[in-house]
């Protein structure tokens, strides 16, 4: 019998930042899940120690993890559809192979998630090298007051403002300035979450979660932000705050940035 979440890991090069976001799934509140890493480094990484540790204590504690290995890269879109394809389960999580989760953050999205019946939650992840830097201009936040319903988000609206709320550390600021906490968080409105985004598998797959990787180039951004805007359309989608979900800020390993996906194709 499948868990109820699927873990869902996309990576490349990074194996010292997915050592320490794997030792983040290990200390979880909620336990039934299993993972999926998707492996497109140049030296398999899974032959890294530190990740290989961390994996064995995964399996201790019983969550089942799938080292797949998707080669040759063929652009991100693909990397998560090939993820998705792994998924039985009726959530899926979408974890960036750079980011460290506090205890709470599995059991509180999946609450939400089923709470609202609808298409994805996310948590924005904060950079704390930023924890000094305030910037009181971008950290406008819209509430939920009832239930969570459909938008549409378009980067020429005025919603697409939304996001610069998750820059830097202002979710960070925000939840601090209202004293928010795990045992009282609120649901706000999004241009999209990047990093940390649980889904209903069902929802996600109804909206073809991410086939379109064959008509786009190799070389994009923007994928995960574009199936966002199509699951909202449909069912809705929110953030949740306060955040546990830190980035570790390592360097991206997407440099060619030119083709972002929201921008060239519509819904």
């Amino acid at each position: 019998m499948p868990a109820e979440i699927t873990v869902l890991i996309p990576t490349c090069n990074r194996p010292s930042a997915l050592a320490v976001t794997l030792a983040g799934l290990c200390f979880q509140q909620y336990s039934d899940f299993s993972v999926v890493i998707a492996d497109q480094s140049d030296t398999p990484v899974y032959q890294d120690p530190s990740v290989r540790t961390v994996i064995r204590l995964l399996e201790k504690k019983g969550h089942r993890v799938q080292q797949q290995v998707n080669l040759p890269p063929r652009g991100l879109a693909q990397q998560r559809q090939f993820l998705l394809d792994c998924v039985a389960s009726p959530y899926c999580l979408y974890l960036d192979d750079d980011v460290l989760l506090e205890p709470f953050v599995i059991e509180n999205m999946l609450h939400a998630l089923a709470e609202e019946n609808i298409g994805f939650v996310g948590q924005a992840l904060i950079g704390l090298s930023y924890s000094r830097d305030y910037r009181p201009g971008e950290q406008a936040i819209e509430f939920w007051e009832g239930p969570v319903g459909p938008e549409i988000i378009s980067p020429k609206a005025a919603n697409w403002r939304r996001h610069s709320l998750h820059n830097a550390a202002n979710i960070l600021h925000v939840q601090e300035q209202l004293q928010l906490t795990p045992h009282n968080q609120k649901k706000y409105k999004v241009a999209w979450v990047g990093g940390c985004v649980m889904y209903d598998t069902e929802k996600l797959c109804a909206v073809g979660g991410f086939n379109f990787w064959r008509e786009v180039p190799a070389a994009h951004v923007g994928e995960d932000v574009f199936v966002q805007l199509k699951v909202m359309k449909r069912y809705g989608g929110c953030g949740l705050i306060p955040s546990g979900a830190y980035h570790q800020e390592a360097p991206t390993t997407l440099t060619d940035r030119q083709f972002d996906i929201p921008k060239e194709r519509k819904l």
